[in-house]
């Protein structure tokens, strides 16, 4: 937390004593105060003209003590921090000049504010503050249809935050293509979580070349081959063409020969000669190329070259050029020394190349761990050579080697390596490109090393007798990675693992939303000791409006946040959880459709909230096209 001395200076300035800062923890948070003091979600009566020593007396304890926040002063990052206080004297501190501010007693009980409005500072208090707010959310929740009608019509007001709009609208579900498609021109942020046709066909034929690129340029593509097509043929920047054109590969699009041909064509044609799916008939016009960058990217296909093409490689001007070929060359043919010692980087042969006998019986000896530790991996090393290093003393080296396609189950058993099973760890090639094979399946599945068991776990589709025995794995990580990857993961350790994981980045709500993950007999979780599991009981078909108020009300914020999300929750429910003393909760009730009308207005139009709140679907589709159209005036008029 950021030392808040300006804060502090501010309050001494007040009168005031500061004793501590203090997270919201259980306690009614700043952010809520903020929000009933500009009349959000208010009690009746909050408002009033000013604030006098009596009011001052209610809020503070025996000692004189109380929390106070100060506008334009954030401590804690994301969350507001409350900052107790002690005033000693026996009028009103002076925070009536300070910016605004918000204070509440200690026990929560009452709550006084002042903050900017446009006709003059906006003063609120009010006692019995726990009470005064269940009263006002359920009298906010008997909103009727007129009412909401002549709510609706109003929006939106003089006093928008349309550039906050601008921002949150593409993530409205509600929000039809169309809409989505009119946002193109004002913003294109909504584009990298987009998975709708219609708006990435409008994308990549847009003028704008970065929101032709945005739907590309993202952690998960979601485009079509045809999209990706259109997207490259497009794209006026050679390089960035290419860029594309690789990424389209990397997401299975198989492109066609005309793309190659104008890649090949222009002025980036040393980039497009690396593209893996370069078709083999442009090969030839490759290794004869007047530049030696795209001969040196020709010998990257050296088992699709012919013969005297091979040659010419290896006798090429260039030494770049040579290097290449020499380098594919002894992937197949064992190296002989002069030639490795004349190799002007050797590391890459270490790497990659077969070497003659006595230099291979020589190099695993070296005494520079660094040539071993290349070595160790090399696929085209010889038996002898995987052995010595097999009992190396460095640790890394002999882990390199437990990890080689080539050994059996049993020669790796016997290899001595550290492995950290709480390192993290990525799906080795070898046995992804073994994912379609049942019998290796089988074999690597009781493999003796972990990393090469969740390699296996990631394949899509496995035997049942391999899910059986991943899904008892003694190392979880191997059924994180089965209950993430594998569609064929069983159900009771879907929940198993769901009691310890939730989901990550790269697979977002596994093991929940696995198609497999238990959808019935949940309900009998809701008075599990486990928050974590608390929240599946709303998942149950057979669960209740009821079971959502309850949980609305549970002790463990995820739990609140899961009643949150639910669209049985009542409207008063949905008030309620505005008031809570975690910032998730609270701005998932803001995005949840059983807010009334009012509330969720006057949420539109406040500047800490407006983003969330526009990507609420209760929105009606009229008034998200006037939206729309304020933010696009205001996106217009800062250009």
């Amino acid at each position: 937390m950021p030392y808040p001395g300006k804060l502090h200076e501010l309050l001494v300035r007040a009168g005031l004593t500061v004793v501590e800062d203090v997270r919201p923890g259980s306690l009614f948070p700043p952010e809520a105060g903020w929000r009933i003091a500009r009349g959000i979600a208010a009690p009746d009566g909050a408002a009033r003209e000013a604030l006098d020593a009596a009011w001052w007396r209610r809020l503070s304890d025996a000692d004189g003590e109380f929390l106070v926040a100060v506008l334009g002063h954030r401590i804690g990052g994301n969350d507001s921090w409350w900052t107790r206080v002690r005033y000693a004297g026996n009028g009103v501190p002076e925070l009536t000049g300070a910016p605004g501010f918000v204070a509440l007693s200690l026990d929560g009980q009452v709550l006084l504010a002042e903050v900017p409005g446009a006709d003059g500072p906006r003063v609120t208090a009010l006692d019995r503050l726990p009470e005064r707010l269940e009263e006002a959310a359920a009298a906010s929740g008997r909103e009727t249809e007129v009412e909401r009608a002549e709510v609706w019509a109003a929006v939106p007001d003089r006093q928008a935050w349309p550039l906050h709009w601008a921002e949150g609208i593409g993530s409205n579900p509600a929000a039809p293509d169309k809409l989505l498609i009119r946002l193109l021109d004002v913003e294109e942020g909504f584009l990298h979580d987009c998975d709708r046709p219609a708006v990435l066909d409008a994308a990549v034929a847009h003028p704008d070349p970065g929101v032709r690129s945005r739907p590309a340029d993202t952690f998960r593509p979601k485009l079509t081959s045809d999209q990706w097509v259109r997207l490259i043929r497009a794209e006026p920047s050679p390089s960035r063409r290419v860029l594309w054109a690789e990424r389209a590969c990397i997401c299975g699009t198989e492109l066609p020969e005309d793309v190659y041909d104008d890649l090949l064509t222009g002025p980036s044609r040393a980039l497009a000669a690396e593209l893996p799916g370069l078709p083999a008939h442009h090969l030839p016009s490759l290794t004869t190329d007047a530049d030696p960058r795209v001969r040196t990217a020709g010998c990257g296909r050296w088992e699709d070259l012919a013969a005297p093409l091979r040659t010419r490689l290896l006798a090429d001007t260039d030494s770049a050029v040579r290097t290449a070929a020499l380098l594919a060359h002894h992937t197949d043919v064992p190296m002989p020394r002069e030639v490795f010692a004349a190799l002007p980087d050797p590391r890459k042969a270490l790497e990659r190349c077969r070497l003659e006998p006595e230099l291979e019986a020589e190099l695993v000896r070296d005494g520079d761990a660094e040539v071993r530790l290349a070595l160790a991996a090399n696929p085209g090393l010889g038996a002898h050579g995987v052995a010595v290093l097999a009992e190396d003393p460095h640790d890394d080296i002999r882990s390199a080697v437990a990890l080689r396609p080539d050994l059996t189950e049993e020669q790796r058993a016997a290899v001595r390596h550290d492995f950290d099973p709480t390192s993290m760890s990525h799906t080795l090639r070898w046995v992804e490109d073994l994912h379609g094979d049942t019998d290796a399946m089988r074999r690597l599945a009781v493999s003796s090393h972990p990393l090469i068991r969740r390699s296996v776990a990631r394949a899509r589709h496995l035997p049942p007798d391999v899910v059986e025995r991943l899904a008892r794995d003694e190392d979880r990580t191997v059924r994180l990675f089965l209950a993430e990857s594998c569609e064929d993961a069983p159900a009771e350790m879907l929940l198993e693992v769901w009691r310890w994981w939730d989901g990550s980045f790269s697979h977002p709500d596994r093991p929940r939303s696995h198609p497999n993950f238990p959808r019935t007999g949940l309900l009998r979780y809701a008075a599990d000791p486990s928050g974590r599991m608390r929240r599946l009981a709303l998942d149950d078909p057979e669960s209740t409006p009821a079971d959502v108020a309850r949980l609305a009300r549970d002790p463990e914020a995820e739990v609140r946040r899961r009643a949150a999300q639910d669209p049985r929750l009542s409207p008063a429910g949905a008030v309620r959880l505005l008031n809570d003393p975690e910032g998730y909760v609270r701005s998932t009730a803001v995005r949840n459709p059983r807010l009334p009308a009012r509330v969720l207005a006057a949420l539109l139009h406040d500047r800490d909230t407006a983003c969330a709140a526009v990507t609420n679907p209760a929105i009606p589709v009229p008034v998200l096209y006037r939206i729309l159209a304020a933010a696009a005036a205001a996106v217009a008029a800062r250009r």
